[in-house]
């Protein structure tokens, strides 16, 4: 008998037959508030198109309301069109480096939702404080509002 370390690693194969785990888009198929923005962004031709269900999930798991984050893409990059470092959402002037979009959509509703500079902030705090520009909530409400009452 020697003494030392012994390894070993047990192989467990897939199980045969086992349901594919749902993807995000699956769940939130009947969601009225993916189908909007998913027919919100498809009408305009954006690619945010594709991570309706990332911005509904990211607003649900920080009590945002659903129509920021989509109005905030529209806004600061046309909807995905135009951006840089993933990130379709302007943050920190741009500079802001996420490694997938989805990343991006999860790290700024997490900052929206905690951030000293936005936590406990309404609405138009939360605007005021993510742009100065004097126009800047009025434009987002605006999207919002469309975000809201366009059929699907």
């Amino acid at each position: 008998m020697t003494k030392g370390l012994v390894l070993f690693s047990i192989v467990v194969p897939p199980a045969i037959n086992a349901p594919a785990e749902p993807t995000l888009e699956k769940i939130y198929t009947k969601d009225s508030r993916f189908q909007r923005i998913k027919a919100f962004f498809k009408r305009r031709s954006c690619p945010m198109e594709r991570y309706a269900a990332d911005l509904v999930t990211a607003a649900d798991l920080h009590k945002l309301d659903w129509r920021l984050l989509p109005s905030l893409a529209l806004v600061e990059s046309s909807g995905g069109k135009t951006y840089a470092n993933n990130n379709v959402f302007g943050w920190d002037s741009c500079k802001q480096k996420f490694p997938t979009i989805q990343a991006g959509i999860h790290a700024v509703a997490e900052r929206l939702a905690n951030s000293p500079y936005y936590k406990g902030k309404t609405l138009d705090g939360k605007l005021k404080a993510y742009n100065q520009n004097p126009h800047y909530a009025a434009v987002v409400k605006r999207v919002m509002s469309q975000l809201a009452t366009e059929s699907w």
